[in-house]
């Protein structure tokens, strides 16, 4: 009987067009209803704060020279992952990416957990001639970017366009967002400590070792020495046994 069944509705393309459309739609509501009653999909995190300026201009250089093409931002939940790259990518940390940089191809290695694990001066070095630190590397030379002054003339009105796609800028980020910009670069270190109330895990430096301007390199820099250093994972682990 079962049989006769499945091979009528095999048979009859009215019928297998209403089936597939009913499997399709129970399927739908299944993953699509709870999204309407949940106020957040994303995981609450400590220690996540949106881009400095600084920050937020080395990203769109990131962007610009095509580094995400080689390198992805997103560290997967498997074992050989975890044991190269450290704790598996979290959704809150793109939470304020626009776009994100999951990547799905890795020329070279993936970057979410980079901050921290070299000094401002190998990433400079990495940067300008990456041949004399890695000689097996394809990646081309950027030291160009030493060179090259950081133009953020319209620092403001992109922390303005950032907040209108959802990033919690205040009004008072948006308003300092030059003088935050090069407090960071220490062009000018006389703000340092608003700087650091409005961004909390923030560093100050002189990042390409020219105190003199503040460079693309600056900028760059700034932002991959803050990939994968917002998160207290050791906060986030004990909060999770907990549940």
């Amino acid at each position: 009987m079962f049989k006769f069944k499945h091979e009528l509705i095999e048979k009859n393309a009215t019928l297998l067009l209403v089936g597939s459309l009913l499997v399709v739609t129970i399927g739908g509501i299944v993953e699509i209803a709870p999204l309407f009653y949940l106020e957040n999909t994303i995981e609450k995190v400590v220690g996540m704060r949106p881009y400095t300026p600084l920050e937020l201009k080395g990203r769109e250089i990131y962007m610009r020279e095509g580094c995400y093409n080689c390198h992805s931002q997103m560290i997967r939940p498997l074992r050989d992952e975890v044991e190269r790259y450290g704790h598996y990518s979290l959704a809150a940390e793109s939470m304020y990416d626009h776009p994100f940089q999951w990547g799905s191809k890795r020329t070279g290695p993936d970057l979410a957990r980079v901050g921290g694990r070299y000094s401002d001066e190998w990433h400079v070095d990495h940067l300008k001639d990456p041949k004399a630190l890695v000689p097996e590397t394809v990646m081309p030379k950027y030291a160009f970017l030493s060179e090259t002054p950081l133009d953020y003339s319209l620092i403001e009105k992109t922390l303005k366009a950032n907040w209108w796609v959802g990033v919690p800028y205040t009004e008072e980020q948006m308003a300092n967002a030059k003088i935050d910009l090069e407090t960071q670069a220490e062009l000018d270190g006389d703000e340092i400590d608003g700087f650091e109330e409005r961004y909390q895990k923030a560093s100050a430096r002189v990042w390409d070792n020219n105190p003199d301007m503040i460079s693309e390199m600056d900028a760059l820099v700034a932002y991959l020495q803050m990939l994968g250093t917002l998160v207290d994972f050791d906060l986030y682990d004990a909060s999770a046994n907990k549940r």
